[in-house]
């Protein structure tokens, strides 16, 4: 019975911690395996990791793998440490999904103030691309990161080629916008750039506003809901971290069975908690690849 209660319970945790890495597909369907492989490419880039998809993978199950093993010596029940590695194991989806939320907020936030230096530069006298090149010294901090490469870029390949290369590293439905404009503008000039340039960020601010007000105000639930399913296994492993009736009765068959169902409710409500609090993110009309 303790055996089939284990299997269960790691069934379920695997198939939980495969649907939150977004790693679960049909193998009979390659083609979709191959898109979400390249959306998690792309979602550690926006996060700004340099580690691979498959690296990525195999580190977060292994520090779920040593997590589960602690928490197993430390209780004296294996049982008890599948969930506490599940969530070990989404630590570093956590972290960089965190880097990547900070990052892509503030190339978002900077692209007003950018698109108004654009129109400053473009009043100057400046061509467009001295202007772009601008940016990656006078522009916002985060534009400079995101444009450090352009000047090489643009004399190697061209203006519009460049723009192109910093949508991709960018990889946000806004900058798509913003630089597909550009390679317009490039292309086509005219002494229509300014306004558009103008009105594209007086949209952008207003985009931008309402996102920070929807973002804060799913805050507190989202917290909320984190607390309801992480305490209660947090008050799971100190009750059986001492030789005792709790420890006695987890690692009894009647325990086993517990740690099974909780691990399967905890795993629905992980996922019903993550489909609820998902933010719809804005898809890349513009980009190669899907945001995720």
């Amino acid at each position: 019975m303790r055996i089939v209660a284990a299997l269960a319970v790691g069934t379920s945790c695997a198939l939980a911690a495969g649907a939150l890495l977004g790693l679960l597909a049909p193998r009979r369907r390659l083609r979709p395996a191959a898109r979400r492989g390249a959306a998690l490419g792309v979602w550690l880039q926006q996060a700004g990791a340099t580690v691979t998809p498959a690296r990525f993978v195999a580190g977060s199950a292994t520090a779920g793998l040593a997590a589960a093993g602690a928490v197993a010596v430390a209780t004296g029940s294996p049982l008890v440490g599948i969930v506490p590695g599940v969530a070990v194991a989404l630590l570093p989806r956590a972290w960089f999904g965190r880097r990547r939320a900070e990052r892509m907020r503030r190339v978002q936030q900077a692209w007003p103030d950018g698109l108004r230096d654009l129109v400053a530069s473009i009043g100057a006298g400046r061509s467009l691309t001295q202007a772009v090149t601008a940016l990656a010294t006078t522009g916002p901090p985060a534009l400079r990161e995101a444009f450090a490469r352009f000047p090489d870029l643009a004399r190697v390949l061209g203006t519009t080629a460049a723009l192109e290369v910093v949508k991709e590293e960018l990889a946000d439905p806004t900058s798509d916008r913003v630089l597909e404009v550009l390679v317009l503008a490039h292309e086509r000039g005219g002494g229509i750039v300014r306004t558009v340039l103008e009105d594209l960020a007086a949209a952008t601010t207003k985009d931008l506003k309402l996102a920070a007000e929807v973002e804060t105000a799913g805050l507190e639930m989202r917290i909320n809901a984190r607390a309801v399913v992480v305490l209660p296994w947090l008050v799971l492993v100190a009750l059986t971290a001492r030789p005792g009736p709790f420890r006695d009765f987890y690692r009894s068959a009647s325990g086993a069975l517990t740690l099974a169902v909780a691990g399967a409710l905890s795993a629905v409500g992980v996922a019903a908690l993550g489909r609820l609090g998902r933010r719809q993110e804005e898809p890349r009309v513009f980009g190669r690849t899907g945001g995720r």
